[in-house]
């Protein structure tokens, strides 16, 4: 009796874990095939701000090398709005078939979800790391109309003026009003905030005498420091950066522990096959490794990383959870 009913149990358990089995060896193999012929099509990197923004010079940068690497088209698509959050919405309801890739930074990954609600997509679960590109620290520039030439020269002035500076920022809750915001509460002076929808109109009215400061990745200002039509103070670094070094690291000039900047780094939508994902990267590692690439972004004051998926996976979460605290101990809001 008791050998005619384990054969009875024993064949359904067996057959099971024969389906289970085969079924995940056929979608280990639709997988692989996939990777095999990738990519079969133009990929497109979506870029959450303007064109022009530190986030697109390292979008573009990166997508010359894979366009190669791959013999595709690797297309720079640039989506604004929400501090970033439209840009990522997107790509995090995109197909999750290695066609679609999305630069993440600390404004989509750290600042809007601990200042947003309702976010409308989830930085962590949405999306699959790929490969962690640099850092940037940010770079405090002021209008060339302002009598300061240090930090603690322009901190002297903005409290001799309560309220009447201006700062541009790419918008509400983004990474450059975050800077600001925490510089502010620091060396305890009064700014007002005049939002943009992307770096590239906050720069037109910054060079114009618009608006007087602005704090933003500095391989967007580079470009108008170097020329004069803006001026550098200080980075957000713990000490300079070797691009600039004759610009000072805030928090030596002035501001004892002051850190701010951004970082980039390609995402995936989450369920994009691993296989693509290890090829995506890397071909991103290569790329940023490349004697030319890592010369340019070290030119606009940026620090290569080349990071393996689960060491960008572990920054984003640090960045989130770092990033939070900064906001609440210096009570930022998005509005």
């Amino acid at each position: 009796m008791s050998v005619t009913m384990s054969v009875k149990l024993s064949v359904p358990l067996f057959t099971t874990a024969f389906v289970l089995a085969c079924g995940n060896a056929q979608s280990q193999s639709a997988a692989a095939g996939a990777a095999q012929g990738y990519p079969a099509k133009p990929v497109r990197i979506i870029v959450a701000f303007s064109a022009g923004g530190g986030n697109d010079v390292v979008a573009r940068l990166i997508a010359q090398k894979l366009t190669a690497a791959f013999n595709r088209a690797f297309v720079v698509e640039n989506r604004p709005g929400a501090s970033g959050a439209i840009g990522a919405e997107l790509a995090a309801k995109s197909p999750p078939d290695g066609y679609t890739l999305f630069l993440a930074g600390v404004a989509t990954h750290a600042v809007n979800p601990n200042l947003q609600k309702n976010l409308p997509y989830d930085p962590l679960k949405d999306f699959d790391a790929v490969c962690l590109i640099a850092t940037a620290p940010a770079l405090l520039a002021i209008h060339p109309s302002l009598p300061a030439r240090t930090v603690q020269e322009f901190i002297t002035l903005a409290r001799a003026r309560p309220g009447q500076l201006d700062y541009a920022s790419s918008g509400n809750g983004s990474a450059a009003q975050l800077a600001t915001e925490l510089f502010k509460s620091m060396t305890r002076i009064n700014l007002q905030h005049v939002p943009y929808k992307g770096v590239s109109p906050a720069l037109n009215d910054l060079i114009s005498g618009q608006v007087q400061v602005i704090f933003n990745a500095a391989a967007a200002l580079l470009p108008h420091t170097r020329t004069g039509r803006l001026r550098a103070l200080g980075v957000g670094s713990t000490q300079p950066v070797p691009a600039i070094p004759d610009v000072p690291a805030i928090s030596e000039a002035g501001v004892p522990g002051y850190q701010s900047g951004s970082w980039y780094g390609f995402v995936a939508p989450a369920g994009t096959p691993r296989a693509i994902i290890t090829s995506l990267n890397r071909e991103t590692v290569a790329a940023v490794k490349s004697a030319d690439i890592s010369s340019k972004l070290a030119a606009e004051a940026s620090v290569p990383i080349a990071s393996r998926p689960e060491a960008f996976t572990t920054h984003m979460r640090e960045e989130h959870a770092r990033v939070g605290k900064v906001i609440r101990e210096a009570r930022i809001t998005a509005n």
